[in-house]
Formats: structure tokens, C-alpha cells, sequence
């Protein structure tokens, strides 16, 4: 007894850990945007760069607060579609910041294509299982250049996490993304196109990381959405460092990819040029393919400022229909659609036998599966 006492008080000390090292880590680097060097400042909090970048707001968007435009649009369900949130502190703390400025659920994971991530794509799945209302889990612990990478996506998936990523695709410029342990090349490097059909498999999204946006990275992108046609592929921050003409000429080619818009890129960071109203006729255009993220609010003054961009973009778009598909329905409809899995059923089987309810288990989604299970665990 003293001996299992000891081994757990053991386990909670290393855990709190690299929880705390995790929580610590974050503000020093990034592991989400494609970032240059001369940006790496306006990452820090308190600095004189996200106070110029307020500057470039619009008047009639600047004198709107925040807690007003949370009460314009909170019907909406706000989808944060890309946050790197997931350590033990970090995700708890910020429940309430969601809640407070209306935003409904979050796409959580941790970090990208390192070994690090294997920790926090439990974390983000800790989460879910404890918030499954709110936290939408993915997950990219994985080394994609060996074939027991395939081992752990086909897991992960059929445990129950809802997507792929954000997997480190290709990065050169970003001088954090560029330099981790388990990135691609390119976007068809290693087993990514194995993975893709694993994607394809349980229709999960796949979110990636490709930086820069243009060149060969883009070309093998190209590449990857052509050869694996029912794979949808999510292109995380495609607006930064990127044109709106681009970002029309490759959803135009490719039905099949999805843009994932950084908000606080364009609209607070001075790389993103202060003119965000220049994507809305590309949104226009393709109004089923957009979702707002905040990224964790890298680049900026935090993530409520990240946060307060989402609702910038969304005064901006001045169009009710289309500002919900942004907002929640663009996102939700990649996730809600997943059917369950074998290993939810028969999890769910185990369970009717234990309650004596009918959970209709054949026909189940995957977002309904998760809640029942989730819920019966805290039980």
C-alpha cells in the first residue's frame, strides 16, 4: 500500500511538471504560425507592436467594445477553429474567458509535430472528456516520417478525437515550426498520404501548417488535394502572409480545402497589413469554406484580443447568413457529420449492458458517442 502511495504521489509531481514547464514554454514560442523574424516580438505581451496594431483599426470598429459585440453575435455559437490551449492550467483557465466572451467551443490541441505534442494531445483529450460541450480534441503527436505514425492516428481516431493536426506541413520561415523534431518537408512527405486516407476514413478534417504559403510547399499542398480528392484539408492561418487572390485561386481548384482565417493576424498584427476587410469578397465567394480561429493569440496582445478579432471579422462581413457559416456552421459540419467509431460502439455496448438503456448505438454520430461516454465517465 505504502509502495502504490508513493508511485502516485510520484506520477502527480511529474505530471504538474511538465504541465507547469508546458504553461511556461508558451509564451516563449510558437509552434502555430508562419511567422518571420521580425514578427517574433509582437509575440510578447505588454510591447509596443499590438499597440500600434490597434491603431490600424478602422474608427467605427475601434469604439466598439468587446462585451458588445459578444452580445450582437453570441447567438451565432462562435467556433474557435484553431487553439493551442491544450496543458492542464492553460485550458482550465481559459474555460471562463470562453464563456464570458461567447465562444462556444474550441478545436483544442497542444503542440505541433514534436514529441512534446504526445503530451498535450492528452491534455486536449483530458479536456474533452471533462468539458464535452466545449472542447472539440485533435491531436499530431506523431512522427510522420515512420509507419508507426499510422498506428497512432488510426488509435487516436478511433478513440474518439474529431481531428488531425495542426501538423507541421512544410516550414522554413517560421524560426519555431522550422526547427521541430517530426515536421514535413512538404505536404506530401513521409506518410502524410496515408494519413490523408485515414482522414478520408473516419471524414475527420486535417489541419495543416504550411509556411511559406506559396512555392513548392503550395504546389505539393496542390498535389495532396488532387490525389486524395475526399480528404478535407484544413490550411491553418491561410491569411498570413498571404493575398486574397491566392486564397480565392486555391479554394477555386480545390473543393476540397478549407481556410482556417487567423483574425488577430489581419486585424492587429502590423505584418497583417491592417486591412482585413480585403477577405471579405473571397468569404463571399466562398461562404462554405471559411472558419475563424484565434491561434491562441500568437502574435498579438493575448488571446482575448484574438478573440475580440474573430468579432471584428464578423462586423465586418455585415452579412447575418454568412457571418453564422464563419462563425459555426463551416466548422461544425465538418465535425458533426463523423460517425462513430467501432471502438465507441463497443464501448457504448459495454454500457447499455451496465444501465440497461438503448443508446441506438448503429446509428450514432461521433459527437454523440463522445458525450454518452464522456459523460458516463464522470458518473
Amino acid at each position: 500500500m505504502r509502495r502504490n502511495v508513493v508511485w502516485l504521489l510520484g506520477t502527480i509531481i511529474v505530471l504538474g511538471a511538465l504541465a507547469g514547464l508546458y504553461l511556461r514554454n508558451e509564451q516563449a514560442k510558437d509552434i502555430a504560425d508562419p511567422v518571420l523574424e521580425q514578427t517574433i516580438q509582437s509575440s510578447m505581451p505588454n510591447t509596443a507592436e499590438p499597440a500600434a496594431a490597434e491603431a490600424s483599426i478602422a474608427p467605427d470598429q475601434a469604439d466598439n467594445p468587446l462585451t458588445d459585440l459578444v452580445a450582437k453575435y453570441k447567438d451565432l455559437g462562435l467556433i474557435d477553429a484553431h487553439n493551442h490551449d491544450a496543458s492542464l492550467m492553460k485550458y482550465m483557465i481559459m474555460l471562463k474567458t470562453w464563456k464570458d466572451h461567447g465562444v462556444q467551443q474550441v478545436v483544442l490541441f497542444g503542440d505541433v509535430s514534436e514529441p512534446s505534442a504526445v503530451i498535450s494531445d492528452k491534455f486536449a483529450w483530458k479536456a474533452y472528456q471533462e468539458h464535452p460541450e466545449t472542447i472539440i480534441p485533435y491531436f499530431c503527436g506523431f512522427d510522420l516520417h515512420r509507419v508507426e505514425s499510422l498506428t497512432v492516428v488510426r488509435n487516436n481516431l478511433e478513440q474518439g478525437y474529431m481531428g488531425i493536426g495542426e501538423i507541421a506541413a512544410a516550414s522554413t520561415m517560421s524560426p519555431v515550426v522550422s526547427r521541430v523534431a517530426w515536421k514535413a518537408n512538404h505536404p506530401l512527405d513521409g506518410y502524410l498520404p496515408q494519413i490523408y486516407d485515414l482522414a478520408a476514413e473516419y471524414k475527420v478534417p486535417v489541419l495543416l501548417h504550411i509556411d511559406p504559403p506559396s512555392g513548392m510547399p503550395v504546389e505539393k499542398l496542390e498535389q495532396a488535394l488532387e490525389e486524395h480528392p475526399d480528404t478535407m484539408m484544413i490550411f491553418a492561418h491561410i491569411n498570413a502572409y498571404n493575398t486574397p487572390e491566392e486564397i480565392e485561386r486555391l479554394l477555386s481548384a480545390h473543393p476540397n480545402l478549407y481556410a482556417d482565417f487567423f483574425a488577430g493576424f489581419s486585424v492587429y498584427n502590423p505584418a497583417g497589413g491592417g486591412a482585413p476587410e480585403q477577405f471579405i469578397p473571397v468569404m463571399k465567394k466562398f461562404p462554405d469554406r471559411f472558419m475563424l480561429s484565434t491561434d491562441s493569440g500568437y502574435g498579438i496582445a493575448g488571446e482575448e484580443q484574438a478573440i475580440a478579432a474573430m468579432y471584428q471579422m464578423l462586423e465586418l462581413i455585415e452579412d447575418p447568413v454568412l457571418a453564422r457559416k464563419i462563425a459555426h456552421d463551416n466548422l461544425a459540419a465538418l465535425i458533426e457529420h463523423q460517425p462513430a467509431t467501432n471502438t465507441q460502439r463497443e464501448a457504448l455496448r459495454k454500457l447499455e449492458q451496465e444501465t440497461g438503456k438503448d443508446y441506438h448505438v448503429e446509428t450514432l454520430l461521433k459527437v454523440e458517442a463522445g458525450k454518452i461516454l464522456a459523460e458516463a465517465a464522470k458518473g
